[in-house]
């Protein structure tokens, strides 16, 4: 039962995360970046939403991958699970600056100086969400459960 909590939390906390990317007046990716044209722009053409189901399907997925996929005796330890945790917030940012930058382009517009600094905020929340996904569902893997951290 304490396992499905964990799980419950995890999820509740990423739907809010999803929630506070997608409001106007509190948007959490405006809260450590913000440059006005180019925040004003993301908001016009509803990225932040996209944005942010990038985000944490990379981090989710990184961290089901871990857990059930690998789910070997052999990569077990911490560093395997920061190695994978390495693997998230390299790929998270970069598939959202390829979307960022092809939406931008589509629209004639060109924001590389700001679209880098945006997705440094991206590093971020991915690696805050991977630590949230693997705390909500390695509860149920069979070799790997134990990592990052003894139960």
């Amino acid at each position: 039962m304490k396992h499905l909590v964990y799980l419950i939390i995890g999820i509740a906390v990423t739907v809010l995360f999803f929630i506070l990317s997608c409001t106007d007046g509190f948007n959490i990716w405006e809260q450590l970046f913000f440059n006005q044209g180019y925040n004003d722009k993301m908001y016009n053409l509803d990225m932040y939403p996209v944005i942010a189901a990038i985000t944490i399907a990379v981090a989710w997925g990184g961290a089901a991958i871990y857990y059930y996929a690998i789910n070997s005796v052999k990569f077990d330890r911490w560093y395997h699970w920061l190695a994978v945790m390495g693997v998230v917030v390299v790929l998270a940012p970069v598939i959202c600056y390829i979307y960022n930058d092809t939406v931008f382009a589509n629209n004639g517009l060109t924001y590389i100086g700001e679209s880098i600094q945006f997705e440094m905020q991206t590093v971020l929340f991915a690696a805050l969400l991977y630590v949230i996904a693997s705390y909500s569902m390695r509860w149920w893997s069979s070799n790997c459960r134990h990592t990052p951290l003894p139960q």
